[in-house]
């Protein structure tokens, strides 16, 4: 099985690029900070993991998630392989695709009062938005 689910916070806005088939599909990047439950002297006191979400999901993040904002995410992880042009050494990346996602802050971060943000949303415009994100048919996968 391999299911992750993550609470944490965009270290920054969200890139959206679109994939280049003949019916784009948005692809939204960012990474999450999570917190550890536990903290070491001299560790980090979060992990930083990068997610990745399609199309409908990733349209809706990009119009409703800034940097800062508290976020719950559902997926599946997926990991790469290449050779390294440089080091001719083969490096690993581990991302989090994004099956489904939930706004859990408090408006502390995030599209309702983020200052580069030029929507008021509210609570409706969220329970709506939440409704429509679709499950596994949009993944182009």
């Amino acid at each position: 099985m391999n299911k992750v689910i993550l609470m944490g916070r965009l270290t920054k806005d969200p890139e959206i690029t679109y994939s280049k088939s003949s019916n784009p599909v948005a692809i939204a990047k960012f990474t999450l900070a999570v917190p550890r439950r536990f903290k070491r002297d001299g560790e980090p006191d979060a992990d930083f993991i990068m997610c990745t979400a399609f199309g409908k999901t990733a349209d809706t993040i990009e119009k409703y998630v800034k940097k800062g904002a508290m976020i719950s995410v559902c997926g599946h992880l997926q990991v790469r392989s290449w050779t390294d042009q440089n080091t001719n050494q083969t490096r690993w990346a581990t991302d989090v695709l994004i099956e489904e996602f939930y706004f859990t802050g408090k408006g502390d971060g995030g599209a309702q009062n983020t200052q580069s943000s030029k929507n008021t949303v509210t609570k409706e415009t969220m329970k709506a938005v939440v409704e429509t994100i679709s499950d596994d048919e949009d993944l182009p996968f």
